[in-house]
């Protein structure tokens, strides 16, 4: 039997390792799109900002389990403008 990986899964693995005030997260088995928001990512660079949401995902990227990740961060200031343009994933 082939492993899945689903939406609230791929959730549960970036909040245990990150505290967010939003996660939003779309998956349809292959390609998955992500939204986090927290104040502290403002004090990151771009790059940082990817690796740091990215990070709690390489064992279920390195099993195939996911395939292509996109990453959007925000701080919830920007969020508050942004998620109407943002949402739905």
């Amino acid at each position: 039997m082939e492993q899945k990986v689903e939406v609230k899964d791929i959730e549960k693995l970036i909040t245990d390792a990150i505290e967010l005030d939003e996660i939003h997260v779309a998956f349809d088995g292959s390609q998955c799109k992500i939204i986090a928001v927290a104040d502290f990512l403002g004090d990151l660079s771009r790059v940082k900002k990817q690796q740091t949401i990215y990070a709690p995902l390489t064992q279920v990227i390195n099993d195939g389990l996911i395939h292509a990740v996109s990453i959007k961060t925000f701080t919830t200031s920007v969020w508050q403008r942004e998620k109407m343009f943002n949402l739905p994933l």
